[in-house]
């Protein structure tokens, strides 16, 4: 890769960190010391002129957005919550992939009985949309861990949550109803740095490409 301008990427913890760092090293780009144990907050990698920053996912869009990161790679789920003012989404990485579904307890009276549904989710925006689409009104209930919880201490009729396999709604006597969005995480790139650092950022888009053709996924939104 050609890197002439320097460029800070914001990567999400967890899950989507595993499986994105094989795709940055497949490019040459490399964390300088174990992401899981510094305790510095900017790595240097490989790349001379790259920096890494590890990020909640809900502040990879922000950074991005305000141009405090460059480049961001973050879930679908943070893209819909959040919105995509300021910044571009070129690439899907084709990693993480999961649903994001509306669920309830197993044997529940269809919603059509209930006048008014309470739903708890950290996805605000997505579940206000998703409700008002199906015309039903819904009192959303903000949580965000152990959503599987809130319909079983009788907070929250239903919950709008990530679901991978679905085993944990399973354990806990709850099925997926709707799916609301096909989940796999984005490369973003912040409007700005499109332009003033065009050919640095074309060059990481182009080897991700590279590399995700290479492995079979399809690259492209």
């Amino acid at each position: 890769m050609n890197i002439e301008h320097n460029l800070t990427i914001a990567l999400t913890k967890g899950r989507i960190l595993d499986e994105t760092l094989p795709l940055l090293e497949a490019v040459g780009i490399v964390p300088t010391e174990p992401l899981d144990s510094s305790r510095k907050l900017i790595i240097r990698t490989s790349a001379p002129k790259i920096h890494l920053v590890v990020l909640r996912g809900a502040d990879v869009p922000t950074y991005v957005r305000h141009g405090a990161a460059d480049v961001g790679i973050a879930g679908k789920d943070m893209l819909l919550e959040f919105g995509g003012a300021g910044i571009y989404e070129p690439l899907d990485l084709g990693i993480a992939r999961c649903r994001l579904m509306t669920a309830a307890p197993k044997g529940r009276a269809p919603r059509g009985h209930l006048r008014r549904v309470r739903v708890a989710t950290k996805f605000l925006n997505v579940a206000r949309a998703h409700y008002a689409k199906k015309g039903v009104h819904a009192d959303i209930i903000k949580l965000y861990g152990s959503m599987e919880l809130a319909p079983l201490m009788g907070l929250a009729d239903e919950i709008v949550d990530i679901v991978d396999t679905g085993k944990t709604l399973a354990e806990n006597g709850m099925e997926a109803l709707e799916e609301i969005a096909q989940i796999s995480s984005r490369l973003v790139v912040n409007k700005a740095a499109m332009r003033t650092r065009h050919s640095s950022v074309m060059a990481l888009i182009e080897g991700l490409s590279s590399v995700l053709i290479a492995r079979g996924a399809t690259a492209g939104d």
